[in-house]
């Protein structure tokens, strides 16, 4: 499967479907869409409304992938479901970092 961000000289630019009241801000892993496209799956608790999710897409990501808010920026999508991310940093370091993302299971439970 194809990983759902590219690479830059400046950061990543992350494919992104985003469920807006999903219960708990979180990622939920990589999704073949229809059209072949890979997107990284993420719900949020936050509304689709006046900008509310796409606020909370922008801080879950700066703090899962550990870079300032100010370094996570949308660039398309706005209204939509599926958006384009920027994430500025070490593009290496970042796509370890959601490849790891990606791949771990939500942990809804108590720590073991």
């Amino acid at each position: 499967m194809a990983d759902p961000w590219r690479y830059g000289a400046d950061g990543v630019s992350i494919a992104v479907r985003v469920t807006p009241r999903g219960g708990r801000d979180d990622i939920d892993g990589v999704e073949t869409m229809a059209n072949g496209r890979a997107v990284l799956k993420l719900r949020v608790r936050a509304i689709a409304e006046g900008g509310e999710a796409n606020r909370a897409v922008t801080e879950l990501l700066a703090t899962q992938l550990k870079v300032p808010k100010r370094d996570v920026r949308l660039l398309s999508g706005a209204t939509s479901r599926i958006k384009q991310i920027a994430v500025n940093g070490d593009p290496h370091k970042l796509g370890l970092l959601l490849r790891a993302l990606a791949a771990a299971p939500s942990d809804d439970g108590d720590p073991a």
